[in-house]
């Protein structure tokens, strides 16, 4: 009997301990660190994608001109896959496929604000079987066309070198290697391999950065410019 109520007691504690280590990380800490950029004054630049609470994200570092057709086609022949929308169903299978180092090639990926808005489509290029390494990109629709009347696509392109603790709050995370001009070039390169690329030209973006962080406090580094690629037309 005793021992019995020292296992209640011990499962009480633990999940106390679950809700105060999601409370933390996921609320408190996330509104924290909101409160301070605004307190601060601190404002994201123009090509700057943001957190749902508004802390400064990964930079905007490639540029894409073409239809939804042209982008999918495009990223499907360089190899690379369309994530899955971030779900529970589809958080509990990343989750999974993490602790148990299986493959899950069209994970999700976190949400980021472009201009107040979630990225519309994402795609990923796995690194060996687990998901927490992996080449990835997510990409805003914008309003601005190209030259020949096609769309134009903003992109947030890193590559997420393992899964663990962000530095800001705690919470579960893959985490960034910090050359996002290596992974904005490559990348590029894979598209114009696969041969959907007619022209890539380089625009101003965010500017020289030393020593960047992004929503999850990984640092990064960049000399701030976009590369801007006009697709083949599917």
């Amino acid at each position: 009997m005793i021992r019995g109520k020292l296992h209640r007691q011990a499962a009480l504690w633990f999940a106390a301990l679950c809700a105060s280590y999601l409370a933390l990380a996921y609320f408190a800490a996330p509104e924290f660190w909101s409160f301070r950029f605004l307190r601060d004054g601190l404002k994201p630049e123009a090509l700057l994608t943001t957190t749902e609470q508004g802390i400064p994200g990964d930079p905007i570092n490639v540029g894409l001109v073409g239809t939804e057709q042209d982008v999918i086609a495009a990223f499907t022949a360089a190899g690379w896959a369309r994530a899955d929308r971030l779900t529970v169903k589809s958080a509990v299978e990343i989750g999974e496929s993490v602790l148990l180092d299986r493959p899950y090639a069209d994970a999700p990926v976190s949400t980021l604000l472009f201009n107040g808005r979630r990225q519309d489509l994402a795609f990923e290029k796995p690194v060996g079987e687990s998901p927490d390494v992996r080449h990835h990109v997510r990409l805003w629709l914008t309003f601005t066309p190209g030259s020949d009347g096609r769309p134009t696509w903003y992109g947030a392109a890193s590559f997420d070198r393992g899964v663990g603790v962000s530095h800001d709050t705690g919470a579960i995370t893959h985490h960034i290697g910090p050359d996002i001009d290596a992974e904005r070039d490559s990348l590029i390169g894979d598209l114009t391999a696969a041969g959907h690329i007619e022209s890539v030209k380089t625009i101003a973006g965010i500017g020289l950065t030393k020593t960047g962080r992004n929503g999850e406090g990984d640092p990064y580094f960049t000399d701030g410019k976009v590369l801007m690629a006009v697709l083949v037309p599917d």
